[in-house]
């Protein structure tokens, strides 16, 4: 007897009247909007302007639907063009089957699109979304809850998840591999958060982080899985993806290091206040030196100049100052008095002795 387990909802689609609300779509929506509103926040941060985010995901979200349904239809064609298979179900994206390898890959080339739209560089743009797409994954991964899959093997675990009978499924309770995964991707999310704040990553390297990450999580957690599925060399199709792509991003992640190390000065030219203003305004230090060294010459050339204006200026000034010394000397001559040479100093002595005279005042010595 089982003690405890995690109960499956016994329908995965609620209608309101004529109107159908599955639980996994809604899973899908609630992570894009996680994050969308991650991502403007992280943009913002990096000197983006709001609602950028918001603008190339309407590109994004589209093309990674179609390319998710793509990479399953295309690795799972049995259950959509085998015998007694309706090819029509392919379509129905809303009964499960989305696979993220396809989906990050096509979203990839609508972000791109918006991207060079806006004229913005697209590995600046992953790496602001990377750790908001691990967390709409783990929301998203709560919609296979709704439509009992992806579940793992047997297990009589406490934290087992129950799976009635149904079409290819037996009931009972088994490990759930959606739930690890969900908390898998919010540990990728909270690693690279931590990783880009401590090591400045920029050029794509934390949505790098963000992928290599996730394929270490996805390969276990597959491995684990027992729905249907192709196997290669004796592994399952996802499980040799998920170390392809891993390399794949470890690769770039290393390469980009040595070759743009760094993060971006620039992320959206004409964002007001943003980094792009910043360095229009001359915040690169090379910049501002050469301004305040130009500033201080033209303020010192001005000096130099009133300086050399007011020496002329002093020099005009000169001979006039002669000219009244000179002046001021003639004018007792020019009325009448005729002074000897000693005559002025015995004036300053305020005494009236004659010329020549040499015999001291009385008192005097």
């Amino acid at each position: 007897m089982d003690i405890a387990y995690i109960p499956s909802p016994s329908t995965g689609v609620i209608h309101l009247g004529p109107i159908p609300l599955r639980g996994y779509a809604f899973c899908i929506i609630i992570g894009v909007f996680v994050a969308v509103w991650l991502g403007n926040r992280r943009w913002i941060a990096r000197g983006g302007k709001p609602g950028t985010v918001a603008d190339i995901a309407v590109w994004a979200v589209p093309f990674g639907l179609v390319g998710g349904r793509l990479y399953h239809v295309i690795t799972d064609y049995q259950l959509y063009f085998g015998e007694g298979r309706n090819w029509v179900d392919a379509f129905k994206i809303w009964e499960g089957g989305l696979g993220i390898w396809g989906a990050i890959a096509l979203g990839a080339v609508g972000a791109w699109i918006g991207c060079r739209l806006r004229g913005i560089p697209l590995p600046a743009w992953a790496d602001a979304l990377a750790p908001g797409i691990a967390l709409a994954q783990a929301c998203g991964r709560w919609g296979n809850w709704f439509n009992q899959e992806l579940y793992g093997r047997a297990t009589d675990l406490p934290w087992a998840v129950e799976i009635s009978a149904g079409p290819n499924r037996d009931a009972g309770t088994y490990h759930p591999t959606f739930l690890y995964e969900s908390l898998w991707c919010i540990g990728v999310a909270v690693l690279v958060i931590w990783a880009d704040r401590r090591f400045k990553l920029g050029h794509g390297r934390a949505f790098a982080l963000y992928v290599a990450a996730y394929c270490v999580g996805r390969g276990w957690i597959e491995y684990m899985r027992v729905d249907e599925a192709h196997h290669v060399l004796g592994l399952r199709l996802n499980v040799w993806t998920s170390i392809v792509v891993f390399v794949a991003a470890v690769v770039y992640f290393v390469l980009s290091a040595k070759l743009r190390p760094g993060r971006e000065t620039v992320v959206e030219p004409d964002a007001p206040g943003g980094a792009g203003k910043k360095a229009a305004d001359g915040a690169d230090p090379a910049a501002k030196d050469a301004k305040d060294a130009k500033g201080a010459a033209d303020t010192k050339g001005a000096q130099d100049v009133k300086d050399v204006k007011d020496a002329k200026d002093a020099k005009g000034a000169k001979p006039e100052g002669k000219a009244a010394a000179g002046a001021a000397l003639a004018e007792p001559a020019a009325a009448g008095s005729v002074l000897t040479k000693d005559e002025p100093a015995k004036k300053d002595l305020g005494t009236a002795q004659p010329a020549g005279d040499t015999t001291p005042e009385p008192g005097t010595r």
